[in-house]
């Protein structure tokens, strides 16, 4: 006996039937290689949802040339992490420092889910060392993804040059140290170290102090620079300030030497949450109040700046969708390579909470 042959699935031409369009048009819609009137768009999709098609991925690419994927790299790291520095991790404590950073996970799942609905899936990368780096460039000109989505946190990361070499679609996480024909989306970052001096200022705080992020990293500085720059105008010419490298350990010692230098002080702005998470452990260790003796602000508003005690107030960084607008310029420059590059900024906000 043989077995019966299964039911054919539903075709392309049982779609172009059902949505009364031609076969053609209906694999333009299916395949998005030309433009097509946004009413058969509908017309089509309707019939893709009603009969059950599913084209087959590996035909498609051999028609659009594409594979319905992007890299998303991360790179950049700190030197306790980097696997420079420690040859023997294999890699394995950048990768737990990555996923242990909140900033990182939202970014992650805003890509994602501006992702879904366009049907193109994230090949997570980590770029960690000169290794890494030449995979991920090796990947993308061998046509392996569509294009890249780059998120760093280092100033000297040579990814972002090796990208625009080779010659592929790619969107930048916040804007490149040194000027690159690439795309961006930023927030603007100056704008939120003003909005934390204000915040301190109208509290009557007098002793002004800030913990940075990296200052090579452009973000970092110009957190700084807003927050000097706003206290200048109110005649507070000098603000001290400790480098910092966005976590928590490092928050913790830029406290510590601060509390040496202005002893007396009490407003501390930090540059993210985790550092300003290690700038409250300080300060309680030492017998300091928050907000009572110091006020603290942080920056970005993730989970963490939620579940601090005290809760804490900082400068929102709306990192879900700035992700989501990476998604689009990416999607927009797979589509239309001749596009010219582009730079979206985004517009930071204070949020009170009981830290200032």
């Amino acid at each position: 006996m043989t077995s019966p042959r299964p039911a054919a699935g539903p075709t392309l031409d049982d779609v172009a039937r059902v949505a009364g369009v031609s076969r053609a048009t209906a694999s333009r819609v299916i395949n998005g290689k030309r433009k097509v009137a946004p009413e058969l768009q509908e017309l089509v999709l309707s019939a893709v949802a009603a009969t059950g098609y599913a084209p087959h991925r590996a035909a498609r690419t051999l028609v659009t040339r594409r594979t319905g994927s992007v890299a998303l790299v991360i790179s950049g790291t700190d030197p306790e992490t980097d696997p420079a520095t420690d040859p023997g991790s294999g890699g394995s404590r950048y990768a737990g420092h990555v996923f242990d950073d909140p900033f990182f996970g939202r970014i992650v799942a805003g890509i994602v889910r501006a992702l879904r609905p366009h049907d193109v899936h994230p090949v997570l990368m980590l770029a960690e060392d000169d290794a890494a780096r030449a995979q991920v460039v090796s990947y993308v000109r061998q046509g392996n993804a569509d294009g890249v989505l780059h998120v760093s946190t280092r100033a000297d990361d040579p990814l972002p040059a090796l990208l625009v070499e080779a010659g592929r679609p790619a969107v930048l996480f916040a804007r490149p140290a040194t000027s690159l024909p690439l795309s961006f989306v930023d927030l603007a970052n100056r704008d939120g170290g003003a909005l934390a001096a204000e915040h301190f200022l109208a509290d009557g705080r007098t002793a002004l102090a800030a913990v940075s992020g990296p200052l090579g990293v452009p973000a970092a500085n110009d957190r700084l620079a807003g927050f000097r720059d706003a206290l200048a105008r109110r005649g507070h010419a000098y603000v001290p300030s400790v480098e910092g490298n966005f976590t928590i350990e490092s928050g913790d010692a830029a406290m510590r030497a601060l509390l040496g230098q202005v002893p007396d002080v009490d407003a501390v702005f930090a540059g993210n949450d985790l550092m300003a998470q290690g700038v409250i452990d300080v300060l309680r260790e030492s017998g300091r109040r928050v907000p009572e003796d110091v006020a603290v602000i942080g920056f970005d508003d993730t989970a963490l700046a939620q579940r601090a005690r005290p809760a804490l107030t900082t400068v929102r960084q709306p990192v879900e969708e700035m992700a989501g607008e990476m998604v689009r310029l990416l999607l927009e420059r797979i589509e239309d390579p001749s596009l010219a590059v582009r730079s979206v900024l985004f517009e930071p906000a204070l949020v009170v909470r009981d830290s200032a």
